[in-house]
């Protein structure tokens, strides 16, 4: 799917949500016939693989604005 649709960065596919759980944003039962899923989260990372902020949410609507980011980053570009 990603070579088709040209997408040049890499793609985590992680259907026994290992991954999710590491980053602690297990939802679990919160998808359809209550498989677990991910809880939206948005995180910043640096280039050594630190998260250096994050935006966990409960709710699947609520997902972190444009300008948030960017004034995160803008934070962290002090580092």
């Amino acid at each position: 799917m990603c070579d088709a649709r040209g997408y040049t960065f890499p793609f985590l596919s992680d259907p026994n949500a290992q991954v999710i759980r590491q980053y602690g944003v297990l939802h679990p039962k919160g998808g359809e016939d209550n498989r677990d899923i991910a809880r939206p989260a948005e995180f910043l990372v640096d280039p050594s693989g630190v998260v250096r902020w994050e935006n966990l949410t409960d709710d699947i609507r609520v997902r972190a604005r444009p300008q948030a980011v960017l004034d995160a980053m803008n934070r962290l570009s002090g580092i």
